[in-house]
C-alpha cells in the first residue's frame, strides 16, 4: 500500500510515520512517499524517518519526491499536511491581525481566513491532480484551516476526502475517562456521543452508555470537571450554562478580549516561536544528520508542552495535564486508514459533508454540501456519518452558520480573487467587529 504525504518535509511528519509503522498488521503500508517543494527540509525528514525505521525494524520504505505526479500516481492514501507560505506566512497572518486589534491565530478568526486565502488555490490544484492520478485514493486532510480546505478539496474529490482533527476526539476521550469509562469506549461502539459543529468550533452535547445519560452528572461534578482541559480554560460555570462541553478552541470565541490581550502582550507569536524553534532544528539536523532523530524528539517535546501556553496562562488554567500530551491526529489518521483499507471498524469525529447516509442534514440550518464536524462510523465501505441526536441550540447554530458563511466567502475569494468576497468574509466573521478593520485586513492579506 502506498501512502503519499503532501508536505513531507513538515516537522510533524515523523509522528505519522511512527504511527503507521506501529500499526503494521492493521494497515499494510509498504511505501511512504514524501512530497515537498523544500529540498532541504525534505532531506532532513528523510533522515529522521530512516533513523526511526532503523529503531523499529520492518517499517515502510521511504523516498522523497518533488514532483506531484511522481508522488501521487498510484497512491492508496494521500495525507495532506501542507503549510502554504510556511511559518513566515503564519507570522504575517498573526501580526497583521493583532496590529488591527483582532485575534491573531492560525485557524480561528481573521488569521484562519488569511491562511485559507493562500491555501485554497494550492489545495484545489493538488486535489485535481489526485483526482486524475489516483482516483480511488482516500485523501485525509489535516491542512488547516481544516474545515475550509476540506470543503474546497471536495469540489474535486467528493466523498474520497475527509478532514481530521485530534481536538474533538481528545475531548471525547477525556470526557469518557472523567465519567469512569474507558477513553476508547466510543471508538469501540460501547458509548454514544453527540458532538456537532465545525472544525475548531463544536460542542459535545451528550454522552450515553448502558442506556444512561452521563453528561448531566459530569456537569454537576466539580472535581471531575476540573480534570478537563477545556473546563480549566473556560470555567465550570460558563460550561454549565451551555449544558455542553466546548472544543478548546471555543476559548477564542467565548473569551475573545482576554485571548487577544494575552497574545498581544507576548514578545513572540506562536508562529514566531515555531519559526525560530523549527529553524534551529532543521539547521542543526542538517549540520549533524546523525543526531537528526534526537534533535527532532527534543524539539517535539518543547512544542507539545508550549501548545496554547499563552491562552492557558491568561485563563489561569495551569499546565497541560500529562495525559493531554499523548495521542494526536496521526493516531486518528491510522485508525481511519485501518478502517477504510484494513478491515477494521472505528467510530471517530471527522470533517464531512452535511448529509447523513439517510439524506438527513447533520447540522440543520447549514447547506447540504457544507463541511461539518460530526461523529462517524468508518469501515471498508466508507465513512458513514452518525446523525446527531439533537440539533444545535439557536445560539450555537447562529455562531456556526455565521462562520460557515464566512468560510464559503473566503473560498470564493481565494478562487476568484474577489476582494469584495474577502471583505465580506472578514467583516461578517464573529471575531472581526468592524467593516473598516476588515478592509484593512484585506489590504494587508491581499495586496494589489
Amino acid at each position: 500500500m502506498k501512502l503519499t504525504i503532501l508536505g513531507g518535509g513538515g516537522f510533524r511528519v515523523p509522528l505519522v510515520y511512527q504511527a503507521v509503522a506501529a500499526a503494521r498488521g492493521r494497515v499494510d503500508v509498504t511505501d511512504v512517499v514524501l512530497l515537498d517543494d523544500d529540498g532541504a527540509r525534505l532531506a532532513v525528514m528523510t533522515t529522521v524517518l530512516a533513523q526511526l525505521a532503523a529503531e523499529t525494524g520492518g517499517a515502510p520504505t521511504v523516498r522523497a519526491a518533488t514532483d506531484v505526479a511522481d508522488a501521487v500516481a498510484g497512491a492508496d492514501v494521500v495525507f495532506s499536511a501542507i503549510r502554504v507560505g510556511g511559518t513566515a506566512g503564519r507570522t504575517h497572518d498573526e501580526r497583521t491581525a493583532l496590529a488591527a486589534g483582532v485575534l491573531g491565530q492560525e485557524t480561528v478568526g481573521p488569521g484562519g481566513l488569511a491562511y485559507a486565502l493562500r491555501t485554497v488555490p494550492v489545495a484545489d490544484a493538488l486535489a485535481a491532480r489526485i483526482a486524475a492520478l489516483a482516483p480511488r485514493a482516500w485523501t485525509i486532510n489535516f491542512t488547516n484551516p481544516a474545515s475550509i480546505v476540506t470543503e474546497a478539496m471536495r469540489s474535486h474529490l467528493g466523498d474520497r476526502v475527509v478532514g481530521i482533527c485530534d481536538t474533538p476526539i481528545a475531548l471525547v476521550r477525556r470526557t469518557l475517562f472523567a465519567c469512569g469509562l474507558d477513553p476508547r469506549a466510543f471508538d469501540r461502539g460501547e458509548a454514544e456521543v453527540d458532538y456537532a459543529g465545525l472544525n475548531h468550533l463544536g460542542w459535545l452535547r451528550g454522552v450515553r452508555a448502558g442506556g444512561s445519560d452521563l453528561l448531566t452528572g459530569l456537569l454537576a461534578d466539580d472535581a471531575a470537571l476540573r480534570g478537563l482541559e477545556e473546563v480549566r480554560l473556560m470555567g465550570a460555570d460558563w460550561v454549565r450554562t451551555q449544558r455542553a462541553l466546548p472544543n478548546e478552541y471555543l476559548y477564542y470565541y467565548d473569551y475573545t478580549r482576554e485571548a487577544v490581550a494575552a497574545l498581544a502582550a507576548e514578545d513572540r507569536t506562536r508562529g514566531e516561536f515555531l519559526a525560530q524553534q523549527q529553524g534551529a532544528f532543521y539547521a542543526a539536523a542538517t549540520a549533524e544528520p546523525d543526531l537528526a532523530l534526537a534533535l527532532w524528539r527534543g524539539a517535539l517535546a518543547e512544542r507539545e508542552v508550549t501548545y496554547m501556553a499563552t491562552e492557558r496562562e491568561g485563563a489561569a488554567a495551569g499546565e497541560r495535564a500529562a495525559e493531554d500530551l499523548g495521542g494526536g491526529y496521526h493516531e486518528v489518521a491510522v485508525d481511519l486508514m485501518a478502517a477504510l483499507l484494513g478491515g477494521e471498524e472505528h467510530r471517530m469525529i471527522l470533517d464531512v459533508a452535511n448529509t447523513g447516509d439517510d439524506g438527513a442534514p447533520l447540522v440543520p440550518g447549514l447547506p447540504a454540501d457544507a463541511v461539518v464536524e460530526v461523529p462517524v462510523r468508518v469501515d471498508g465501505a466508507g465513512v458513514h456519518p452518525l446523525v446527531p441526536r439533537t440539533p444545535l441550540t439557536p445560539a450555537m447554530l447562529a455562531r456556526v452558520a455565521a462562520v460557515k458563511a464566512c468560510e464559503r466567502l473566503i473560498i470564493e475569494a481565494a478562487r476568484t480573487g474577489s476582494r469584495d468576497a474577502a471583505w465580506q468574509a472578514f467583516a461578517m466573521h464573529p471575531l472581526v467587529d468592524s467593516a473598516a478593520v476588515a478592509r484593512r485586513l484585506v489590504q494587508a492579506y491581499l495586496p494589489r
